[in-house]
């Protein structure tokens, strides 16, 4: 849960007073399976705490699927051109998984994430759809999702096919497959440069960390094993040896508790927050292409606004009778090639503050992660070298009897 107060910059505080300022507090909590085999899902309480005068009232609850969290991503990337808009987590196709304990509160920790971000930024939690998502009943999120249009219609497999498109399309773009109309712009440039750089940095130390917990597992499975088998053969031994050996084990599965919960906390604390930032860098990505598509059809429209003009020219030159309709439809193309040139600029002035913000809130999230991952990996090391000090006067006095 986040509690966000409205603000200029955007920023996420917990107001002293709720009743003083304008607070949203959003929490997504309690996720429970329903239905069976294909048709099963996990729902999840979503809980909304304002004193926002827009909101029904200061205290909602709604229960949503992550099909409603696919609509409000996609509703609010349609809508606000030029801002970042916070990633979903993937969805699990292999079944296994899909209903592990460990996979539903990963789950539920990142859409709490992805809520949060949305209604602390200062231009999304103004959204109507925000307010629809976290008020509406179910029955009207059910209607809203199955009567969208266009790529609102689509299921979350082919979303996601359409977001791999673009990437490879902006990724086409920037190797040079690809020689569409393109900004000349360095800052822009530079910006695709960075984005792409992050995204591979960021996926190979994600990748690194996914090792590391698998390794933390390995070796608490390995200590386990290890421990049942000391103490059994502590268990044919008698006398000071016996007991040596029993509490080896002891020991050892000791560790190999402490192991998992540790690799459990890698995993929330380190792996998954680098995860999330590796999707928080495709959705960027998603944005610069459609800034890309934006600046194509601004010059597209610059383009036949030209043509236009000089066929206009002629016509009022030869005097001819559809001078007035050819006029009528150069007006029209001028209007609306003024719009596309506002619609652009507007993305990126938006972008070049995304940007900003979005390096702020990293160099706080990744200090978060890798603190944490420093403070734990002391922890488990400190731990494993006090079990087995422990135990080292019991096991030097076996070995001098």
């Amino acid at each position: 849960m986040l509690t966000t107060q409205r603000s200029v910059s955007g920023s996420s505080q917990s107001p002293r007073s709720p009743s003083s300022q304008p607070y949203l507090s959003v929490s997504v909590t309690d996720p429970v399976k329903l239905g069976n085999g294909v048709q099963a899902y996990i729902s999840y309480r979503v809980i909304t705490k304002t004193n926002f005068p827009e909101y029904q009232g200061p205290e909602k609850i709604v229960i949503r699927r992550y099909s409603d969290f696919v609509w409000l991503r996609d509703r609010l990337f349609e809508k606000y051109k030029g801002v970042f808009i916070p990633p979903l987590p993937e969805k699990s196709a292999v079944e296994k998984f899909r209903f592990s304990a460990e996979f539903i509160e990963m789950r539920r920790q990142a859409l709490d994430v992805f809520v949060n971000r949305i209604a602390s930024h200062h231009e999304l939690q103004q959204s109507e759809d925000l307010r629809t998502f976290l008020q509406a009943d179910e029955e009207t999120m059910e209607r809203l999702r199955f009567h969208e249009t266009g790529i609102f219609k689509k299921k979350p497999a082919d979303l996601m096919q359409i977001f791999k498109d673009v990437q490879s399309k902006v990724s086409d773009v920037v190797l040079g497959k690809e020689k569409p109309v393109e900004e000349s712009n360095p800052e822009y440039e530079k910006l695709k440069h960075y984005i792409f750089e992050l995204e591979n940095h960021l996926a190979e130390a994600q990748k690194h960390a996914y090792r590391l917990v698998k390794r933390h597992r390995e070796l608490g499975q390995s200590l386990s094993d290890f421990g049942k088998a000391a103490k059994l053969l502590g268990a044919c031994e008698g006398d000071a040896l016996g007991k040596a050996f029993t509490e080896l084990g002891a020991k050892s599965e000791a560790l190999s508790i402490r192991l998992q919960k540790e690799a459990h906390q890698l995993l929330m604390n380190f792996e998954e927050p680098l995860k999330d930032y590796v999707r928080a860098v495709q959705s960027i990505k998603a944005t610069i292409a459609e800034r890309a598509n934006a600046f194509r059809q601004q010059c597209e429209l610059a383009e036949t606004i030209k043509l236009k003009e000089i066929n206009l020219e002629k016509l009022m030159l030869t005097r001819s009778d559809r001078v007035g309709e050819a006029e009528h439809e150069y007006k029209g193309l001028k209007a609306e090639g003024e719009e596309a040139s506002r619609r652009f600029e507007t993305m990126v002035r938006l972008m070049n503050e995304e940007i900003v913000r979005f390096q702020e809130q990293k160099t706080t999230d990744m200090g978060i992660a890798f603190h944490e991952f420093a403070k734990g990996q002391a922890r488990l090391a400190n731990s494993i070298a006090d079990a087995w000090r422990s135990l080292l006067p019991k096991l030097e006095t076996c070995s001098s009897a």
